[in-house]
């Protein structure tokens, strides 16, 4: 560590690595004094740890400032700028190289892990709590900034100077969601360690009650919402860049922010049945332990180079380390939940089968038979690889769509019945009474697209369910706001209520939009000749110009075609560092009911033609206006009532959150 420091060779690199080693020595001091406050109940030393946390803060602020302005200001004295950037590279390539590879990635994680832990010192309530959730906290950022510090230091000098940087990823600068989809899978995994804090703090101390759930409700809700968006975004950046006009293609490295995703949501919902029944307490523990615990296996194998993906940093030299952070968690999760086992019985029987919480429980087994599934599928060819020595083996979508498809119609479904059931039991006859309008409906919406050509099975009962779905929460919205004499009033009285409903709502869009951008898109080539109409997919293309644009970090070949008399510009691009490998940019025309895909898969050299590849996907659109609305809806949870004090009207529709 102290033999990275050298002012001659790098003063960058010399503040840097000061920074982070001063940060760890205040992290490795919290946790020591978090640990002593919790066990001698001293709230003086408690206040001392909560304290230590600003420190690692501003000091972790810091060396993530000096990184930054060293990728700025072309400081190739320190070996991370020189081999991630370059001169030429646009301004925000450069910012974007903070954590376009694997030191800086740990870095932007040990940074915004720090500025959760600041957030969580200054809204702790002083309870029994505080010193064990701030000494799991600073148990993370020990992790994380010891790793920056030691093993993945951004902040090694160079043994030579040289003129000019190697440059970034040409694949990774292709697109401006890479300066968004990163920060957001972060927060939103970073996000998941504070409710774990709170989860570990109330197996030490024995208070399990409903107190660290209700606590944790809304650090959990803001991490999901931001995992829910990296994941969109994270898709539109391969929609628009990897030229194939999918968006998901489970991709090792997709697939590890997926599971957190799943068992992030099944914890949501489980929550609300300890909370209202006082059931499910060891459930959640583990739900939120192996939440957490799922995004350090996606960062482990993001950069052990154990997997093969477009999105991994190849063989990082932190996997080890981070496995065995990975082993740590596990083993105290499970040690602190068997020796907390007695505390954690439930107070109440088990729900029953037709209840609210029994349709609850029902999906949280889905929700956790999914996570299961994606990471046997994720991990298969590497334990085959590990066992036999074979590197050829994989799993692919049809896999992945033969669990996938029927237990995402089984949440569906159940996220239809749901709000429809009372708590602890329902009554069969009137339960009926409910579902049958939906019932219609959704029979009533698979009969219409049955009518307009829809065909295939899955994509009917998502219809179905859809329709089923949507007039089940508009007949509940509409009875709770006749019965509170408005829709604002119901609305301000109940956000966290409406909040859900609205998510479900763009979840039911986004549905949608997977289902019938996966089943009925259509895909052709053609080498088109300048000025020569050619008829593709029902679309008559021309080819009007070729031309040549150079840029300070490449040159893009920009064919201009002509689609059924609209303009579109596809791109072949290449990058200074990247030799003469093209990356394609496609030209993309966003529609209501579906987009237009055209990109450059080859171009004469004389400027005479060019091939293209088009695709027509129906629907994609809504997967990214249902994902705003999901968040949007998460957001709105978050609002306080307007009439906090005053007793919801008796009549209300029971509530479903």
């Amino acid at each position: 560590m102290l033999n990275l420091i050298s002012w001659t060779s790098s003063a960058s690199g010399a503040l840097g690595q000061l920074s982070l080693l001063g940060a760890l020595l205040f992290s490795v001091a919290g946790l020591l004094l978090a640990l002593l406050g919790g066990a001698r109940r001293d709230p003086r030393v408690t206040e001392a740890a909560r304290r230590a946390t600003w420190a690692v803060f501003a000091l972790v602020s810091l060396s993530t400032l000096v990184l930054l302005a060293a990728l700025l200001r072309d400081d190739f004295t320190v070996r991370f700028v020189a081999e991630h950037s370059m001169r030429a590279s646009p301004t925000w390539v450069k910012v974007t190289g903070l954590w376009g590879a694997l030191e800086g990635s740990i870095l932007l994680w040990a940074w915004l892990l720090a500025g959760y832990a600041f957030i969580l010192s200054v809204t702790l309530r002083r309870d029994a709590l505080r010193p064990w959730a701030l000494a799991a906290m600073f148990a993370s950022l020990v992790f994380f900034v010891g790793v920056c510090a030691t093993v993945a230091s951004p902040f090694t000098p160079v043994a030579t100077l040289v003129a000019d940087g190697r440059g970034p990823n040409p694949a990774l600068q292709n697109h401006w969601m890479m300066a968004v989809h990163p920060v957001l899978l972060y927060l939103g995994f970073v996000g998941l360690s504070v409710p774990f804090a709170y989860a570990v703090a109330a197996l030490v101390t024995g208070r399990l009650s409903d107190h660290w759930v209700v606590v944790t409700r809304r650090w959990t809700l803001v991490a999901w919402a931001l995992l829910t968006a990296a994941i969109v975004a994270g898709g539109w950046w391969s929609y628009e860049t990897l030229g194939w006009g999918g968006y998901w293609a489970w991709d090792p490295v997709e697939n590890a922010s997926f599971i957190p995703w799943l068992l992030t949501t099944a914890f949501l919902h489980s929550i609300q049945i300890q909370e209202r029944r006082g059931l499910m307490r060891s459930w959640n523990v583990w739900l939120i332990v192996l939440a957490y615990a799922s995004t350090v296996l996606g960062t482990f194998l993001n950069r052990s180079g154990i997997v093969q993906s477009v999105h991994a940093f190849a063989g990082g030299p932190v996997g080890p380390v981070f496995l065995g952070f990975l082993a740590f968690l596990l083993l105290a999760g499970t040690l602190l939940a068997a020796w907390r086992a007695p505390h954690l019985r439930d107070d109440n029987d088990p729900p029953a089968a037709l209840s609210r919480e029994g349709a609850f429980l029902a999906g949280n087994w889905l929700f956790v038979v999914f996570a299961v599934m994606v990471l046997v599928g994720t991990l298969f060819p590497t334990i085959v690889e590990a066992v036999q020595g074979r590197r050829d083996a994989s799993v692919g979508p049809a896999f992945y769509n033969a669990f996938a498809i029927p237990l995402g119609l089984g949440l569906l479904l159940l996220m239809g019945v749901g709000p429809l059931l009372p708590w602890r039991r329902a009554d069969g006859q009137g339960l009926w009474r409910a579902l049958r309008p939906l019932m219609i409906a959704g029979a009533g919406a698979a009969l219409l697209a049955l009518a307009l050509g829809v065909r295939h099975p899955g994509v009917l009962a998502t219809v179905a369910l859809s329709g089923y779905n949507l007039l089940g929460l508009g007949l509940l919205t509409a009875r709770a706001a006749r019965q509170a004499g408005g829709l604002g009033r119901t609305l301000r009285a109940q956000p966290r209520r409406y909040g859900a409903y609205l998510s479900h709502a763009g979840l039911i869009v986004l549905a949608l939009g997977l289902a019938f951008s996966g089943t009925y898109r259509r895909d052709a080539q053609v080498t088109l000749n300048m000025n020569q109409r050619v008829h593709l997919l029902n679309e008559d293309l021309t080819l009007t110009d070729l031309e040549t644009v150079t840029r300070p970090d490449g040159r893009s070949i920009v064919a201009r075609v002509l689609i059924d008399g609209r303009p579109f510009s596809a791109r072949l691009n290449t990058y200074t560092q990247g030799g003469d490998t093209p990356f394609p940019s496609p030209a993309v025309r966003y529609g209501l009911t579906g987009d237009t895909y055209l990109v450059m898969t080859g171009v004469d050299p004389k400027g005479q033609w060019a091939s293209v590849r088009l695709i027509e996907s129906p629907l994609v659109s809504w997967i990214w206006w249902g994902t705003l609305l999901v968040c949007v809806g998460a957001a709105f949870t978050l609002v306080t009532p307007r009439r906090a004090a005053q007793a919801a009207p008796a009549r209300l529709a029971p509530a479903t959150d």
